[in-house]
């Protein structure tokens, strides 16, 4: 059975009050559209049709050439969102998924479960529309699947719409179809309009049943369908998706120590016997390697960190450790930063677009910057790289076997050559050749003393 698959997100999100399109608020690592447009993937034969609206540039920016675009001018209903895409599909399959930009806890397996069932279905009743429903007390806000004393469905009624009675129904509609494609496209256009001026996509399931066309169901998770609608339900599916993805973290041979104070977004990978410990943010695209250390209260963006390494208090943006470096407490590594294997890096320092060479000890509170340090140089503590003149970046050299004394500051440009030395305390404010002593204000290199 050949798949097509309709995502709806062309809507404003005005409950979120937001001037961001609500398909692009961020949810654990990914904009909402983007875990909808995850979620059919690998169900259809092309890529789904996204119907956008406010914020199309935003959204096509987004997901580039993974989605097909058709634009909904004005948003007239759920059936007319679906009506835009019938000129790109329109023979191009045999069933159509329609699902939402805004509901990102549905998973493929669900949606899978669906398609399945359609397909089975195709051979015996010839539904017209196969449909995900789910059965709970807090309706919130779903219309209700009205069915006949045989259990067939004859009708959905909107809430607004249900008497009494109907109100009392446990059986709900999230909106998640599939449908038979040239059923589809041959009737969509025999919506009518409603009173709120909209054309209900839910009135097809009526049709359906006056045709004599089986509509059938399949049931879902009720922790799956709800839709993000406000920044109160957007809370809500963070904290269910975070539970699933530090779950998967964990089965593939993480520790997690304390799973409620852990913030792990989607993107990230880890490796096995990796120990997070409480209090710990990754984030972006972040890699971190086999049997590292992370925290307590440490966060980590868009890095790399490969196995053994240890961070602790600390904060990495958009950096690199290698094998057995280690950095804090209270570390900061900022943009550009590589730490070669082994490094270590104590309390209060900071890096930034600089490369350590293997074997650098970098002592606490020191600032490294625009620098390259050479393997095995000891850094003292409180040393700084004068690196910006109020004009330009500047670059500090520094040599292999290299002594820094504590509370050096190497005025940029500068080099240190080889095995050099400087004394506590030194402004060093030209290059030093290799194997010298400089000390002093400005640094200079020792004179012997006669004997």
């Amino acid at each position: 059975m050949k798949t097509t698959a309709v995502i709806l997100a062309a809507g404003f999100g005005t409950r979120m009050k937001s001037a961001q399109p609500k398909v692009m608020h961020p949810l654990l690592g990914r904009p909402l559209v983007d875990w909808a447009v995850r979620a059919v993937q690998s169900l259809v034969d092309a890529p789904p049709v996204l119907v956008v609206g406010h914020g199309r540039e935003q959204v096509q920016q987004l997901l580039g050439d993974r989605c097909q675009y058709v634009v909904q001018e004005e948003l007239l209903g759920t059936g007319h969102a679906v009506w835009q895409a019938e000129q790109t599909l329109r023979g191009a399959a045999d069933a159509v998924l329609v699902t939402y930009g805004d509901m990102p806890l549905l998973r493929t397996a669900t949606l899978e479960q669906l398609l399945a069932h359609f397909a089975r279905a195709r051979t015996t009743t010839n539904p017209a529309i196969a449909m995900l429903t789910v059965t709970r007390d807090d309706p919130q806000g779903f219309g209700r699947i009205v069915r006949d004393d045989a259990g067939a469905i004859v009708a959905i009624v909107e809430e607004a719409d249900c008497t009494p009675q109907q109100k009392l129904i446990r059986e709900l509609n999230p909106g998640v179809y599939c449908f038979d494609a040239a059923w589809l496209w041959d009737n969509l256009p025999r919506l009518t309009l409603s009173a709120k001026g909209e054309y209900y996509l839910t009135d097809l399931v009526g049709m359906a049943v006056a045709q004599g066309r089986a509509v059938i169901t399949s049931p879902a998770p009720t922790a799956e369908v709800d839709g993000v609608n406000t920044r109160i339900h957007l809370a809500q599916a963070s904290a269910v998706l975070q539970r699933r993805i530090l779950e998967q973290h964990m089965l593939a041979g993480v520790t997690i120590v304390d799973p409620a104070t852990t913030y792990i977004e989607d993107t990230v990978t880890i490796g096995m016997d990796t120990v997070v410990l409480p209090g710990c943010m990754l984030q972006g695209d972040t890699a971190l390697g086999a049997r590292c250390q992370i925290g307590p209260y440490t966060q980590i963006v868009d890095s790399v960190l490969a196995d053994d390494c240890r961070a602790t208090y600390s904060v990495i943006e958009a950096a690199r450790m290698d094998a057995h470096a280690e950095i804090g407490p209270f570390g900061h590594l900022r943009k550009g930063a590589h730490l070669g294997e082994g490094v270590h890096m104590g309390n209060f320092g900071e890096v930034k677009d600089s490369y350590l060479a293997p074997g650098v000890k970098m002592g606490h509170f020191s600032y490294i910057g625009n620098a390259q340090i050479g393997a095995n140089v000891n850094i003292g503590a409180g040393t700084i790289t004068c690196n910006y003149d109020g004009k330009n970046k500047n670059k500090t050299v520094v040599g292999d076997d290299v002594f820094i004394g504590s509370d050096t500051l190497l005025v940029a440009p500068v080099t240190l050559g080889e095995r050099a030395r400087t004394g506590a305390g030194s402004v060093v404010t030209r290059d030093v050749p290799a194997e010298t002593l400089v000390y002093g204000t400005p640094a200079r290199p020792a004179v012997p003393r006669e004997q």
